[in-house]
């Protein structure tokens, strides 16, 4: 297991040729060398870290690129000799300490711990936190990970929790270790966890209290698999409710953050192309898919993702979205970034969100359209007159435009999103252009519900005919594949060189995700590949069957999904909850479709569900429908016919 963690050092290593300058840290303020740093280790792995323990405090130096003359000189009152690489001798222009510095997120928290000092950077419960509180926390973190634990540079530390404390603290923490944090979806089952536990090679699993039961299950099934001859992450606990809530047998965080030494070298990334996070995606336990995040193209992403969501200074961002998604869509920094104060929920329903949001005068949140469909459909009891305005940003599945206009009846404000794990979240913004304004309500909400452009981290967005890669033309019909190229794509799969190069075939990252381009150039998806309905040789989005079948009164929320079918080959299924109270048939539904659609895109089967299958951030898990579907078998032929 542990050769996982050597992959990624060797990354760090590699990547790092010609390596980058570090960040001086003021003594005055930043944390100050701390004499365990490279010596005084208490595991008895320690002598197996990372050389990047020790490179970190030697001279760089650079490779010759072009004929780029090397030359150093002795800076400051030590001996400390830095290099300098010429890049133009005759233009006169270098690259040194002075003027480079690599990107990464880790610099939000050390300037909001400087300008937003006192200001509260988390509040989760009764438990409150200034920035420099918080920052401190996370330097005596990575401090206990690296003097404790042996943690070294590429390390993974791995964690599954909800929106807790521990969970915010540690995007900064591990990072400041020089280690990789791997947040794992906290609905696995043990047997998932088992399974990435051992492709991530993770050194360090800490585990929120109540999700231990899980994660010791996931740790003897990893002890009993062939992989744990290499020796199982060390398991800490986070506690539910602070410090004392009860003795679980394990070293807590709280315990790490009291005693750990609060002055330490923070191991800033040597190259920004090192890791800084490795999230899992879509795969299955024999291939799991793990995505690598690098340094800079967090902190891009970052910086695109506060402008796009018009999050100035001091926001109070609501967590809404999980951490474990994509690093909560990069806003852990993202808040950081700009001195706002996060809230952090645990659980989530729609009286909890109108209560903090009251509570604390929050500003912006997220949500997958499930999450606005909560809000828009809470009983009356459960709602609130809001404060002011509170930003929306939402993604992860296409919102129907019905649940667009309601929810900005309650007065909030949405911003559309849309990219996928390998992008670092979000890739492409639904830019609002001031003249809409003046459109009907109707006209507004078809506009927002579109995926739009790029953002200003991403060099491109196209969407393309995936064999001849040609771009499609702008006009809103031509169905092909969104690609993206640019500096917020993810490094790779983690230990899978052929799939990564798959997916960047063509210099193009391959998203899966089916769109057209209007005649504006906004891009508008129309399904994931695997979820179009081919029925007689017609292609139907389920997407646009959905937003119709969202339209009737009764509905509260629908997934439609391919039936098999002798005659057709496929036909739509619809998976439909109504709302409490509300009455439906099937021939009312299909009605209904037939009225407002094609008659052969409108539904042949609607089945009437309790809840329907979603993932943790809100995403219909259609394979789960997809299989109820086959096992339901062809409709008759003659049913059929009547199209």
């Amino acid at each position: 297991m542990r050769a996982g963690s050597h992959v990624l050092r060797r990354l760090a290593r590699h990547s790092s040729i010609g390596s980058t300058l570090h960040h001086r840290q003021p003594c005055e303020y930043y944390s100050a060398p701390h004499s365990d740093y490279t010596t005084n280790l208490a595991s008895p792995g320690a002598t197996t870290l990372s050389p990047w323990r020790w490179r970190h405090r030697r001279a760089f130096t650079f490779p010759s690129w072009g004929g780029s003359l090397l030359f150093s000189s002795l800076v400051g009152s030590g001996e400390e000799e830095e290099a300098e690489e010429v890049l133009d001798r005759e233009a006169g222009t270098v690259r040194c300490a002075a003027n480079y510095a690599p990107l990464t997120p880790i610099s939000f928290i050390e300037r909001a711990a400087a300008v937003y000092g006192d200001r509260a950077a988390v509040v989760c419960g009764d438990r409150r936190y200034t920035w420099r509180e918080a920052r401190g926390r996370c330097v005596r973190v990575a401090a206990a990970l690296a003097t404790r634990f042996g943690v070294a540079r590429g390390d993974v530390v791995a964690v599954l929790s909800p929106n807790v404390l521990a969970m915010y603290e540690l995007h900064f923490a591990v990072p400041m270790a020089g280690a990789v944090l791997c947040t794992f979806n906290t609905r696995h089952e043990a047997a998932m966890l088992s399974v990435l536990l051992g492709h991530s090679g993770a050194k360090v699993f800490f585990v929120e209290s109540q999700l231990l039961d899980i994660g010791r299950a996931a740790l003897s099934r990893l002890a009993d698999s062939a992989t744990s001859n290499a020796g199982l992450p060390v398991l800490l606990t986070i506690s539910g409710d602070g410090p004392d809530s009860g003795d679980s047998g394990c070293l807590d965080y709280e315990d790490l953050v009291r005693d750990a030494p609060s002055r330490f070298d923070i191991r800033w990334p040597v190259d920004e192309l090192d890791p800084i996070a490795l999230n899992y995606t879509s795969g299955t336990t024999s291939r799991p898919k793990g995505v690598v995040y690098n340094h800079r193209g967090a902190y891009l992403n970052t910086i695109a993702t506060v402008l796009a969501y018009d999050i100035t200074a001091t926001p109070t961002y609501l967590w809404t979205v999980p951490m474990f998604h994509c690093n909560g869509w990069n806003l852990p920094w993202g808040v950081a970034m700009q001195g706002g104060t996060n809230i952090c929920l645990r659980h989530l329903t729609a009286k909890v969100i109108f209560d903090h949001i009251v509570r604390h005068g929050v500003t912006h949140m997220g949500g997958a359209p499930t999450v606005l469909n909560m809000i828009i459909n809470a009983p009356a009891s459960d709602r609130k007159a809001l404060p002011g305005p509170v930003r929306v940003m939402t993604g992860g599945a296409p919102p129907p435009p019905r649940v667009l206009l309601a929810i900005e009846e309650l007065g909030f404000v949405i911003y559309q999103i849309y990219g996928l794990t390998e992008t670092y979240g979000p890739a492409t913004v639904c830019t609002w252009i001031p003249d809409w304004d003046a459109l009907p309500a109707d006209e507004r909400a078809q506009l927002k519900a579109r995926q739009g452009f790029h953002h200003i981290a991403m060099q491109d967005v196209d969407v393309k005919n995936s064999s001849t890669m040609e771009s499609v033309p702008y006009d809103g019909h031509t169905v092909g594949e969104v690609m993206f190229r640019g500096n917020t794509v993810m490094s790779g799969y983690y230990k899978d060189i052929g799939a990564t190069k798959d997916s960047m075939a063509g210099g193009w990252l391959h998203s899966g995700d089916l769109a057209v381009r209007h005649p504006d150039g906004y891009i508008q998806l129309k399904d994931r590949a695997k979820d179009i309905i081919i029925s007689g040789g017609e292609n139907i989005s389920s997407i646009e069957v959905e937003s119709v079948i969202f339209n009737h009164p009764a509905v509260l929320e629908t997934a439609v999904v391919a039936r098999p079918d002798d005659h057709w080959g496929e036909t739509p299924c619809a998976f439909v909850k109504l709302k409490d109270g509300a009455n439906a048939t099937e021939t009312e539904i299909i009605r209904f479709c037939r009225e407002r659609l094609p008659h052969y895109m409108a539904p042949k089967t609607v089945v009437f569900e309790a809840e329907l299958p979603k993932t943790s951030t809100g995403k219909m898990q259609k394979f789960v429908l997809r299989e109820k579907a086959r096992v339901m078998g062809s409709l008759t032929k003659s049913t059929n016919s009547k199209l």
